[in-house]
């Protein structure tokens, strides 16, 4: 495919990419300790090649977490581990996001601190829903959720404040751009959600109350990183660790108004097809987005280059987000522009454990880039 868009650079915002292929973010679970090392550093290099990198979903505070030996972003420590990402990436003439992140009610007393229960829009635990927590005997497994406690409304001042900071260091760590994560049925998407969202205070009821926190958060984030270097994520229609909402549609050119009014750099739709069969939006659904969002659309959600390359040619979409085939594939722009064969992932090795089904994956010469 030497001659399609799919390879042409675009601009997002401020920043020029040089290619549409997005590396979408992947939650791998190997920083035991929260802070990213040399086996991150390693990692995203090799996968410098797309035209830019969503980092894994990092929690931007100890409350934030859900799940165990995931990143952060809050300490010191956290904020050096990620600059040495951000250079290793930045070395390979890469462009690399963060993606700022707070589960909310997909957490357990087990991973807050203090033993703590999670917080939530309202005290509503989520059906089915699983966190990954560590046990007393120092193993690791899912666990079903806790029952959340609802926020205050004096203290979602605070939780912004969170985010403002996580900006601040991410921008410190050298990070090209901030995504922030309203997606998937964390903590921004239940405040946006019909069901999760039961408040009766400035935060809930109407389509512009249950926004007000989500773009709160956008709002300060921006002051650090200024609009053009800011994205968001959405899953509009998910239902996803029991959350539902009756006005999907509503909210997403809602937000898309809202947004585009702020001048963000990209706003990123996810159709995830791993939440029990595939999410795909309605009829004309796209070219609305595009009347509504005048920056970049990335979309995301099972694409081969093919599908992917039909989607910019229709122009809906500006760029292209790939999960899995990166897992497998850290040259993933190179194999699809000679049509390549791409590696098969390890379902296996998604979640925790060292180099294994992270950095071993060969390149399209055999060879194996451990060093990034």
């Amino acid at each position: 495919m030497p001659d399609t868009s799919l390879f042409t650079p675009v601009t997002l915002g401020s920043l020029t990419l040089p290619n549409r292929v997005v590396m979408a973010p992947l939650t791998r679970a190997r920083t035991p300790d929260s802070v990213p090392g040399k086996l991150q550093q390693a990692y995203y290099g090799q996968r410098a090649g797309a035209g830019l990198i969503i980092t894994e979903a990092t929690n931007i505070s100890p409350t934030a977490r859900g799940y165990v030996y995931t990143p952060g972003i809050w300490t010191d420590a956290q904020e050096a581990g990620w600059k040495g990402v951000v250079e290793a990436v930045h070395a390979k003439g890469g462009n690399i996001a963060l993606q700022l992140w707070h589960v909310g009610r997909v957490s357990h007393e087990l991973v807050q601190p203090d033993g703590q229960p999670p917080v939530a829009p309202s005290a509503l635990k989520g059906e089915g829903a699983k966190c990954f927590v560590e046990f007393e005997d120092g193993s690791a497994g899912q666990h079903p959720t806790s029952t959340p406690r609802a926020l205050e409304t004096d203290e979602i001042p605070g939780i912004v404040e969170d985010y403002r900071q996580a900006a601040v260091r991410a921008r410190r760590a050298g990070f090209d751009m901030v995504e922030v994560h309203a997606a998937n049925a964390y903590l921004l998407n239940q405040f946006l959600a019909t069901d999760t969202n039961q408040r009766t205070d400035r935060y809930g009821g109407s389509i512009e109350n249950r926004a007000r926190f989500p773009l709160e958060v956008v709002d300060a984030v921006v002051e650090v990183f200024g609009p053009q270097r800011v994205g968001i994520r959405l899953t509009p229609f998910i239902e996803l660790f029991g959350l539902t909402d009756d006005e999907p549609e509503a909210m997403a050119f809602y937000l898309a108004d809202e947004l585009n009014r702020r001048g963000l750099a990209y706003l990123h739709l996810n159709e995830p097809n791993w939440a029990g069969g595939d999410i795909t939006f309605p009829d004309g659904f796209r070219e609305q987005m595009r009347e509504h969002f005048t920056g970049g659309l990335i979309y995301c959600g099972n694409f081969n280059a093919e599908s992917a390359q039909a989607r910019l040619d229709e122009n809906s979409a500006d760029a292209i987000a790939f999960g899995r085939p990166f897992i497998a594939n850290p040259d993933l722009p190179e194999r699809f522009r000679l049509g390549a064969a791409l590696n098969e992932p390890d379902h296996g090795t998604f979640y925790g454990g060292d180099e294994t089904g992270y950095t071993d994956y060969p390149f399209l010469d055999n060879g194996h880039d451990r060093l990034g």
